[in-house]
């Protein structure tokens, strides 16, 4: 195995050889012969495959349940890196939970010239709906999912916050147990935190917000789109995990003042709702009248104390590729700190100068939708060719407020098994942060990883792949 290309942070290589978190991988991944190597490979996908775990991509032909790309070799952190990070996104988690009770409450922030008004209220994602409402325990977004990209051995940045609905965490899980089956002997030689409590913390964190209206053991069932959804796999592994029921919207029905869930044994009551589909979908009494998916009436016995929705209905305003340059500036102003997780600089297009700046340097940047999610509607500058830059200035001068633009960072490098051989390819971490009656984080999160030869982009829909991330147990 080989080192990096300079210009980038190769996290298992420095100039002194293998990096302490990697020394118990460096042997294995060398005396490893190519025919063990994809028979293993050829092994995995089989687990995959016969576990379900698949992932459809809308507007796609060809198979709607194709494997996420499954890579072999680990990605490791130290405790130590593990400590900083940690801290980081528990400070990030409740600043954004109470940038989100503020703006639906006082809007201190608002009023105190830390954030433009519009942004917030003028927001697409801000829900009127839930104005003045206070959610259990003052909390909002219950589980939220940071991408965080390195740099260099010290420098981690945020690229963005997922306050909603964020995905992946089944892969997650399903990654460690197909290493664990596949490679015993790894685990027994190394001190690896252990990330399958997840579903018995996510379930723990649900029931600790059950509404004022709930009596004895909170009742908790997930609220699915269906099997034609992207993540449906993970819908239904994170049901069966946690033992609660999966329903879609005609399994629910509201009744005086609660929600009731249709059974064979009767109606059951529901207290507590963790939905994966969009506000949009929720109530076609409250929100898009055309919605096959949600529960009439849900809304209100929702404000009534009835029921708990998460993610709450108007989370996703904290989310906003805009309102996220904003984020170390909430942490300031709530908990009074200093940001222990920096984020990647950012231009807003809707500022005329910022704009200037970035259609001047287009070629050097990375351009998002400030909506956008999945990897779709960016341009990757210096990947992309003259006219595809060009065509994207127009869109830019279109709708400004519509982007934002950041740096092309240079994304730390993980070893990774390719057809040559093992290669460094570059990667993201989104960990999975739990707030309810406590924060809580397990040791890992998921690691996508861009498997095409220089490319940055880690989106499963683009191509990307994932791998088993280690935490270092002390």
């Amino acid at each position: 195995m080989d080192g990096d290309e300079p210009s980038y942070f190769n996290e298992m290589f420095d100039g002194d050889g293998v990096r302490a978190p990697y020394s118990g991988l460096d042997g294995w991944a060398n005396d490893m012969p190519p025919e063990l190597r994809n028979l293993k490979q050829s092994e995995a996908e089989a687990l995959f495959r016969r576990i379900g775990i698949t992932f459809a991509v809308y507007g796609e032909g060809g198979d709607p349940d194709r494997l996420i790309p499954f890579d072999m070799f680990p990605r490791v952190f130290s405790s130590g890196e593990w400590r900083k990070l940690e801290a980081g996104i528990r400070q990030r988690a409740r600043a954004l939970n109470a940038f989100l009770m503020d703006v639906y409450g006082r809007g201190e922030i608002v009023k105190a010239g830390r954030i433009p008004a519009h942004l917030v209220y003028r927001n697409e994602a801000f829900e009127k709906a839930v104005v003045g409402f206070k959610p259990p325990r003052g909390v909002y977004s219950h589980i939220v999912g940071i991408d965080l990209v390195r740099t260099g051995p010290d420098e981690f940045f945020v690229l963005e916050d997922n306050c909603r609905t964020p995905s992946g965490v089944s892969y997650m899980l399903e990654n460690r147990e197909i290493m664990m089956r596949m490679f015993p002997g790894l685990f027994q030689e190394n001190r690896i935190a252990p990330v399958e409590n997840y579903p018995a913390l996510l379930r723990r964190t649900l029931a600790s917000v059950a509404p004022e209206k709930c009596e004895g053991e909170p009742r908790v069932a997930i609220l699915t789109p269906g099997h034609f959804n992207s993540a449906y796999y993970e819908h239904s592994f994170l049901a069966d995990m946690m033992g609660v029921e999966l329903v879609e919207g005609q399994d629910l029905f509201v009744e005086g003042d609660y929600v009731w869930c249709r059974t064979t044994e009767g109606p059951k009551r529901v207290d507590v709702i963790y939905r994966r589909i969009d506000d949009a979908f929720i109530d076609p009494l409250c929100f898009r009248p055309d919605s096959m998916l949600g529960v009439p009436g849900l809304m209100n016995v929702y404000r009534s104390g009835g029921v708990t929705i998460a993610s709450a209905p108007g989370a996703g305003v904290a989310d906003d590729k805009a309102i996220y340059t904003f984020v170390p500036d909430m942490i300031r102003f709530y908990l009074g700190e200093s940001p222990i997780l920096n984020n990647v600089p950012t231009w807003q297009c809707a500022k005329p100068d910022e704009c200037a700046y970035v259609l001047d340097n287009l070629a050097e940047l990375v351009v998002k939708e400030v909506h956008g999610s999945g990897g779709y509607g960016m341009l990757v500058g210096p990947k992309s060719s003259t006219e595809q830059i060009a065509a994207f200035a127009e869109k830019i001068k279109e709708d400004p407020a519509n982007y934002i633009a950041q740096p092309t960072l240079a994304l730390s490098t993980c070893p990774s098994f390719v057809e040559e051989g093992v290669a460094p390819r570059h990667v993201d971490l989104r960990p999975y942060c739990l707030v309810g009656e406590r924060i809580e984080l397990v040791p890992g999160g998921l690691t996508r990883v861009a498997l095409r030869e220089g490319s940055l982009v880690v989106n499963s829909s683009q191509g990307g792949g994932v791998k088993d991330t280690w935490v270092m147990a002390e």
